[in-house]
C-alpha cells in the first residue's frame, strides 16, 4: 500500500500522547505540528487510528496547500484538486474552515468559494453539481487558514472522533471523551488495570472518565459504536479492508471484558447518576460499571491498589465557592487517610485551590477543556500496612492541628454538659479560641448533627499557604472527632460584612432543616446564605422575651427570620408585629410561625408582619398618636445597611439615638424595649441615660457558649423614666 500524508488533530496539551498513540498504531514519523500530530501511514494505518484513537478529534487526509493571497487564491487553489475523483456526484458534502489570515478573514466567505471551486469541477465534468448538507454530510472538507497559505485536507472521521456513540446525556459542563481518555492515558491507568488494579472516581457526573477508563481497560476500540465515517463516502476507500480491522476489534473487545477490573463511580447528585447509567448502558459498559449515591469525601478503596481519577465539579453543581474550598480541603485528607497504595489524579480548572488539597503532587501537566487551561494533578499516595480482606482500612492518625483538636475536645466536654443540663440542642462550640484557627463552630441538631463552620478571613499579613493549611487541619480534626460526615459539615468564609451582606445569597440549595429551642421548632438553611437563619448568641434574650411576653403585645423590629417573634407567639403574646425590609426574609418568619401552629393568615390572625423599612416604619408609628403601642420590643439592627429598597442609609451607631426614642415612643405605659448591637466599639449616647432608664444587660443575654471576649453583642433594657 502506499503512504499517506495525514493529519490528527487533538485538544491542547494532548499532543505528546497522541504521538505516541497513533505511532503504537502504525503510524510513521509522527510529529507534533500546531494543532495536532502530522504523520505518514498506509491506509490500514489511518483506518486503525479512526477506529482506535481515543485521543484525536479528527484524522485528516491533506489534498493541497498553496499560498493565499486573495479569495481568487483560495477559490484556484480549490479548483486545482480533481474533486470528482474523490467523491461521487450523488454524495452530498460540507465545508468547515478553521484558521484565521489577514488575506480572507470571513470564515463563512471562505467557505463559500471552495464549494464554488468544488461545484464548478463537477459541472466540468458532469454538467451538475453534488448537493451540499451542512448537518450529516457523506464527505467533509477541512479548510485550514494560517497567515499567508491555506491548507485543504478531506476529512477521514466524518463527527469528531470524541463523540463515541454512547452520550446520550451529559451533567453540567462534561469531560470530552477523548479528553477524559487523555487523562486516564497520562495517569498510567492502562498499566494499572493490567496489574488488577480498580479505577475509583467519586465525582463521576455522567461517567465519562468511568466509561473511557473500561473501554481501555478492556481494549474496546473507542469508535466501534459510531454508525459513519467521513472515509466511506471516499472514492479510495477500500470496504473488505475496513471490515476485517472492525471484526478484529469486535473480537478484542469480547476478549477483554472478560478481564475488566473492578470500575466504580459515585456522586452525590442522583440526577447526573442516573445520565451515567444510561450512557454506560449505551456503551455496552453497566454491568461492568458500578455507580453509587456518595458525597466524594466520604469514598473508600475499592481494591488494595488503583486510581482515584476525578474532574472534581464546579459552579451550580457545586454551588459556592465555599462548597469548593471545603470540599478540595478535605478531599486531599481523605485521599492521604484512606487510599493509601493508591495513585490519584485530580483534573482542575481551579489550580489556585490545589494547595488547598494538601498533597504534594509527582507529576502536573497542562490540558485545555475547549478554551480552558487546566491542570492534571497526579499523586502517589504512601503506601502501609493492609487491612484484613473485607475490613475496612483504618484511616491514619490525622497529622496537624493537633492544638486545635485538643481545645475542641476540651470545648465539647465542657459545653456538651452545660448544653444537656440546660436542655439545649444548638450551640457555639467553637470561637477562634486559637488564633491560628479563626473558626467559628456551630453545633445543631435537626435532629442529626449538622456543623456550620464560618473561617474568618485572614489578614493580609498571614501567609495564605499557612492560612490553606490551618483550615484544612481544622476541618480534618472537627470530621474525625464528632464522626460525622463531610456532607453534614457546612463551611462558609466570613469576611468583614456591611449592612445586609450577611443576609446575601451564597447557593441556592433551599434546602431547610428545623431545630428546636426552648420548645420552639426553627427553620435553619446551612448552605444558602452566610448566616443558618438563627443567631444562637441571642438565645437567652429570645427566652426572656418568652418568659415575659405572657398576655401582652410584641413588637420585632428588623425582625430576620422571626425566631425571637415564634418564642414570643409560644410565651403567650396577644399580638406580634414583625417588620422587615427583606421579603426573603418575612416569608422565612412566615414559615416559623407556621411550624408552630400560629396563624398569620385567618381572619383573627394576631401575628402580623410588615414589609418595610424598619427605621423608616418607626419613624411614622412614633409620630402618629393612633399608632398601636407595645409592652415588649425587641430592636436588633444590622451594623450598617445601604439596601436600594430603602431611603438613605442605616449607621446603627449614628441611628441609634434616633431609632431608641422612636421605640421608646410606642412603648405602653410600664413597656419594655431590649435593643441589641453586634457593632464592635458601640457607644450608647449618654444623652439617652438622662431620658430613660437604662440598663446594660449584655452579661445577662451571653450563654456560656459565647463568654467570651469580646462579647457578641452587647444589649440593654431600655424603660420611660
Amino acid at each position: 500500500m502506499s503512504l499517506l500524508s495525514l493529519f490528527a488533530t487533538c485538544p491542547r496539551g494532548v499532543e505528546p500522547l497522541l504521538a505516541a498513540e497513533l505511532t503504537a498504531l502504525g503510524a510513521t514519523e509522527a510529529r507534533e505540528r500546531k494543532g495536532g500530530i502530522a504523520f505518514s501511514g498506509d491506509l490500514e494505518a489511518a483506518y486503525r487510528a479512526c477506529l482506535w484513537t481515543r485521543l484525536a478529534n479528527r484524522i485528516l487526509m491533506p489534498l493541497a496547500t498553496f499560498p493565499l493571497t486573495d479569495a481568487d487564491a483560495l477559490y484556484e487553489g480549490a479548483k486545482s484538486i480533481v474533486w470528482p475523483d474523490l467523491f461521487a456526484l450523488e454524495k452530498t458534502f460540507a465545508i468547515e474552515v478553521a484558521g484565521h489570515s489577514p488575506a480572507v478573514t470571513h470564515t463563512h466567505y471562505a467557505g463559500l468559494k471552495v464549494k464554488d471551486a468544488i461545484a464548478d469541477r463537477f459541472r466540468e465534468r458532469h454538467g451538475e453539481r453534488p448537493n451540499v448538507d451542512t448537518d450529516a454530510p457523506d464527505i467533509r472538507i477541512h479548510v485550514h487558514l494560517e497567515r499567508a497559505q491555506a491548507t485543504l485536507s478531506l476529512d477521514l472521521s466524518g463527527e469528531s472522533l470524541h463523540k463515541r456513540g454512547y452520550r446520550i446525556t451529559a451533567g453540567e459542563a462534561p469531560l470530552k471523551e477523548n479528553l477524559a481518555a487523555a487523562i486516564l492515558v497520562r495517569s498510567g491507568w492502562a498499566g494499572i488495570a493490567a496489574a488488577g488494579g480498580a479505577l475509583l472516581d467519586p465525582m463521576c457526573g455522567s461517567g465519562t472518565l468511568l466509561i473511557e477508563g473500561a473501554m481501555i481497560a478492556a481494549d474496546i476500540a473507542p469508535g466501534l459504536k459510531r454508525v459513519k465515517y467521513g472515509f466511506e463516502a471516499w472514492s479510495g476507500h477500500n470496504a473488505a479492508l475496513w471490515q476485517s480491522i472492525r471484526a478484529e476489534a469486535s473480537g478484542r473487545k469480547s476478549a477483554g471484558l472478560a478481564r475488566l477490573p473492578p470500575i466504580v463511580g459515585s456522586d452525590i447528585d442522583d440526577n447526573v447518576l442516573r445520565s451515567a447509567h444510561l450512557n454506560a448502558d449505551k456503551a455496552g459498559l453497566l454491568g461492568h460499571i458500578r455507580f453509587e449515591q456518595r458525597d466524594a469525601l466520604e469514598a473508600r478503596p475499592i481494591a488494595a491498589t488503583g486510581l482515584v481519577a476525578t474532574n472534581p465539579p464546579y459552579g451550580e453543581r457545586l454551588g459556592s465557592e465555599s462548597e469548593i474550598i471545603k470540599l478540595y480541603s478535605l478531599f486531599g485528607a481523605t485521599l492521604k487517610n484512606y487510599f493509601s497504595g493508591w495513585r490519584a489524579s485530580v483534573f482542575t480548572s481551579r489550580p489556585d485551590l490545589s494547595p488547598r488539597l494538601g498533597l504534594r503532587a509527582s507529576q502536573m501537566h497542562t490540558l485545555f477543556n475547549g478554551a480552558i487551561e487546566c491542570k492534571l494533578l497526579q499523586f502517589e499516595m504512601a503506601a502501609r500496612a493492609a487491612s484484613a480482606p473485607g475490613v475496612e482500612a483504618t484511616p491514619l492518625v490525622i497529622s496537624g492541628g493537633e492544638d486545635f483538636a485538643n481545645r475542641l475536645k476540651k470545648n465539647l466536654k465542657h459545653l456538651g454538659k452545660w448544653a444537656k443540663r440546660g436542655g439545649i440542642n444548638n450551640y457555639r462550640v467553637y470561637d477562634a479560641d486559637l488564633p491560628d484557627y479563626a473558626l467559628a463552630i456551630d453545633l445543631y441538631e435537626t435532629p442529626e448533627l449538622q456543623v456550620h463552620v464560618q473561617e474568618y478571613a485572614a489578614p493580609d499579613t498571614i501567609d495564605p499557604t499557612k492560612a490553606e493549611r490551618r483550615l484544612r487541619e481544622a476541618l480534618a480534626q472537627l470530621q474525625s472527632i464528632l464522626a460525622v460526615p463531610a456532607s453534614r459539615i457546612h463551611y462558609k468564609l466570613r469576611k468583614s460584612q456591611r449592612g445586609s451582606a450577611q443576609y446575601q445569597k451564597q447557593d441556592e440549595s433551599r434546602e431547610f432543616m428545623t431545630v428546636v429551642e426552648h420548645g420552639c421548632k426553627l427553620w435553619v438553611n446551612f448552605e444558602d446564605y452566610l448566616d443558618t437563619g438563627l443567631f444562637l448568641d441571642h438565645r437567652p434574650i429570645r427566652l426572656r422575651i418568652q418568659k415575659e411576653i405572657e398576655d401582652k403585645r410584641f413588637l420585632n423590629l428588623f425582625c430576620y427570620t422571626g425566631s425571637a417573634t415564634v418564642h414570643a407567639a409560644k410565651g403567650g403574646a396577644s399580638h406580634t408585629t414583625s417588620v422587615d425590609l427583606s421579603k426573603t426574609y418575612l416569608d422565612w418568619a412566615d414559615r416559623n410561625l407556621l411550624l408552630n401552629g400560629f396563624d398569620t393568615r385567618g381572619p383573627w390572625n394576631t401575628h402580623q408582619l410588615i414589609r418595610a423599612d424598619a427605621m423608616a416604619w418607626l419613624a411614622e408609628q412614633a409620630a402618629d398618636p393612633r399608632a398601636p403601642r407595645y409592652d415588649l420590643i425587641f430592636c436588633d439592627p444590622p451594623t450598617f445597611s445601604n439596601s436600594k429598597k430603602m431611603e438613605g442609609v442605616l449607621d446603627t451607631q449614628a441611628d441609634h439615638a434616633e431609632m431608641i426614642r422612636n421605640a421608646v415612643a410606642l412603648l405602653a405605659p410600664a413597656g419594655k424595649l431590649y435593643f441589641s448591637t453586634n457593632r464592635r466599639r458601640f457607644k450608647l449616647d449618654e444623652a439617652l441615660t438622662d431620658e430613660f432608664r437604662i440598663n446594660e444587660i449584655t452579661s445577662q443575654t451571653l450563654d456560656e457558649d459565647f463568654k467570651r471576649p469580646p462579647p457578641s453583642h452587647r444589649s440593654w433594657s431600655i424603660e420611660r423614666r
